[in-house]
Formats: C-alpha cells, sequence, structure tokens
C-alpha cells in the first residue's frame, strides 16, 4: 500500500469540458469532508465536485460519490483508479466545469479516471505498512535477548525509556506478527510487563 506525502494537482480540458483533479492525504472521514468543503467553497460555479476516498490501512473503508454525474461514470472510475494504485488514507477529488457538450457514459469514464491518474501521478508517495505495536518493561539483564529480537525480526523502536527498567515500544510488520508473538510469548516469563497496543501503520 501507498499513501499520499506531497497533495497531487490535475488539470485538463475535453471537448469543452475542464476537469481539476485534486489528491490529498487525509486519514479519517472528518478530514475528507473538510477538504472537500474547501474545494467547493473555491470552485462554487463548478457543475460537478465527484470524489472518492479510502482510509484506515488496517482495515480499508472506501466510499465514491458522483455528484449528479450518470450513476458509476464518476465517483467509482476515480475509487477504482484509488484501489488500483493501491492507495489509502487518501482524497480524490474531481471538479468538472461542463463545456456544454456531453461525453456519454464512457466517456465521463475515461474522464474522471484521467482525472485520478493525472492527479496521482503529480503526488508524491511512500509505502504505508500495517503493523502491530508492543510496549514492553524488561530489565537490563535482558538486552541480549532484546537485541537478537531485533536482529531476527524487522521491528521498529517507536520509543525508549531508559531508567531502573528499559520501557520500549515497538512494532512489527502484520504480516510476520504471528511468528513474532510467538518468539515474544517465550520470553514473557522474564519481561516485567508486554503489553499488547494493537493494530497500527508505518509510512516509509
Amino acid at each position: 500500500m501507498q499513501t499520499v506525502t506531497a497533495s497531487g494537482f490535475s488539470d485538463f480540458r475535453i471537448r469543452g469540458s475542464r476537469f481539476y483533479g485534486f489528491l490529498f492525504a487525509c486519514g479519517s472521514l472528518q478530514e475528507a469532508e473538510s477538504f472537500l468543503n474547501s474545494l467547493k467553497n473555491e470552485h462554487p460555479a463548478a457543475t460537478h465536485h465527484c470524489y472518492a476516498w479510502r482510509i484506515n490501512p488496517n482495515s480499508p473503508e472506501e466510499f465514491s460519490q458522483d455528484d449528479g454525474e450518470p450513476s458509476g461514470s464518476a465517483g467509482l472510475p476515480i475509487l477504482n483508479t484509488l484501489r488500483s494504485r493501491n492507495l489509502i488514507n487518501c482524497l480524490l477529488v474531481s471538479v468538472r466545469y461542463y463545456g456544454g457538450t456531453k461525453l456519454g457514459k464512457k466517456g465521463l469514464i475515461d474522464a474522471y479516471g484521467s482525472s485520478a491518474e493525472q492527479s496521482i501521478d503529480d503526488a508524491r508517495l511512500a509505502s504505508v505498512i500495517p503493523v502491530f505495536q508492543y510496549k514492553i518493561t524488561y530489565p537490563y539483564t535482558m538486552e541480549s535477548a532484546i537485541s537478537k529480537l531485533k536482529n531476527d525480526f524487522p521491528l521498529v523502536v517507536i520509543d525508549a525509556t531508559y531508567l531502573e527498567e528499559v520501557e520500549m515500544t515497538l512494532a512489527v510488520p502484520i504480516d510476520i506478527h504471528n511468528s513474532f508473538r510467538s518468539v515474544l510469548s517465550s520470553l514473557e516469563h522474564k519481561l516485567t510487563h508486554c503489553t499488547p497496543l494493537g493494530e497500527s501503520y508505518r509510512v516509509e
């Protein structure tokens, strides 16, 4: 999966109609609605504000809106483009100014799909890695065992505090979580605390 680290923009005309494409990073429905409302305020004279969003890398949710265009001719092509490019935590809006010539359903599908593709091509993207996080506390005598864990698995240390004991938050990729959990369980009796924090994700 990938997500947006710098927004994308596209602008093209076809048979008199003008399409502006906007790709934003967003991690919630509230953020998506905020971006959408801003665009509607910036383009109040536009004929259509069609869009799609996909959020939540661990359990993807998605939505599309045709905004008055024939059903399936605008929002769905945008959503399918996000799916095909494996994008998550993003909103893509295509703003259309009608130019007086009807494009037909196929023409609309192609136009909105192109608007989405060009917006993505203009953006900067980064990989999204679903992870499972743990918080562990352990005595310094366990340092070599924890170092071995870090060598055996591609762990990311989110934070660490070194006081009387070490308190550390670790992230392990979801696809190897079961293997890691099995090894961690074998060490758990030597740890002071081991708390599963649940699913999350990292952007790299």
